[in-house]
């Protein structure tokens, strides 16, 4: 039976589809539900949050979390997906493997944003890794008509960018949840693992696949439409000194 208090936590984008943002970092995490299976965009920065995000699907779409995506290998994204047992992960191909040797990284990142070091020591310490690797795009049924695409649209934000896109049902727009390659509240980061000059064309592959009249899902910040993007994507092209 769905709550008040979990529903409050949530943001409804579509039919059988919403997303959370995340409190410390206002990471974003999504969900999409099928009549078969549940697909988690993200899950959070810690493996307390990924219980409690677990926790709330659950109450909301009365189904557990069946499929992870992982949208990039940053802390506040991948930290909570040991909460998930026997869940399907997929990522961009080459995650798995930086994940793997990045994990000590990772830990250290989280403790100076502010994570507490055991709950980082322990996120790092079970840290899950994509079994299913995805290059070029790949679809997911959830059942009862609901395809959901992932497409590897890296590098940009980071070498390994995948995005996740959500047809419209009933006339509903198309939503696209973008990871990192967008945010909307504050300047996109640019951190050590970006690949800059790459970036501008993995947003025009975003927006090919997505259209116009998508609603676009950044991993920071409130939903944005395809001007948006498009906007977002010329200033990092001129920020970055790219065509």
């Amino acid at each position: 039976m769905e709550s008040d208090e979990a529903t409050a936590r949530w943001e409804r984008l579509a039919p059988g589809v919403a997303r959370r943002r995340m409190p410390g970092w206002d990471a974003t995490i999504g969900v999409i539900a099928g009549a078969s299976g549940v697909l988690l965009v993200d899950t959070g920065a810690t493996v307390r949050e990924g219980a409690e995000v677990r926790r709330d699907v659950r109450e909301i779409f009365g189904r557990a979390v069946t499929h992870i995506a992982l949208t990039h290998a940053h802390f506040d994204h991948v930290f909570g997906t040991a909460a998930f047992s026997g869940v399907e992960v997929y990522g961009a191909a080459g995650l798995a493997e930086l994940l793997e040797r990045g994990r000590e990284e990772l830990r250290r990142d989280a403790v100076r944003h502010g994570v507490a070091p055991e709950a980082a020591a322990n996120a790092a310490e079970l840290l899950v890794r994509p079994r299913h690797r995805v290059s070029g795009e790949l679809t997911l049924d959830l059942g009862g008509g609901r395809r959901v695409l992932l497409a590897d649209i890296g590098p940009g934000h980071t070498a390994h960018d995948l995005a996740v896109f959500v047809a419209g049902e009933g006339g509903a727009p198309e939503v696209v949840f973008c990871g990192d390659l967008v945010e909307e509240s504050g300047e996109p980061q640019a951190g050590p693992d970006a690949v800059p000059r790459r970036w501008p064309d993995a947003l025009d592959r975003l927006l090919a696949l997505g259209g116009e009249d998508a609603v676009y899902v950044p991993g920071h910040g409130a939903v944005v439409d395809a001007r948006f993007v498009r906007a977002q994507r010329d200033a990092l092209a001129e920020r970055f000194g790219v065509s």
